[in-house]
């Protein structure tokens, strides 16, 4: 199993996005600072993560996830789940 994620920067408010095949192990990474890309940008949280069934799927939707149409995708998603927090 791999992972597609969506990490939203609380320093910043920024999203990063990435795929991998331990979730659990990445954010730990992403958290310590050992990635180049999200070192200055902690603390992270998780936001989003959808299950694929081989890495090329995954690499897929990052891609997807990374375009204009998957931003709105992903906007349209967190809002109704933001919307469902607040009832």
């Amino acid at each position: 199993m791999y992972y597609t994620y969506v990490l939203l920067s609380e320093k910043d408010g920024k999203h990063y996005t990435g795929y991998t095949q331990d979730l659990k192990l990445r954010f730990e990474q992403h958290q310590k600072g050992l990635v180049e890309s999200t070192k200055y940008r902690r603390p992270l949280k998780i936001i989003y993560y959808e299950a694929c069934l081989d890495q090329e799927d995954a690499m897929r939707r990052e891609k997807y996830l990374k375009s204009y149409q998957g931003r709105m995708y992903l906007a349209k998603r967190l809002k109704s789940y933001s919307t469902r927090l607040r009832d």
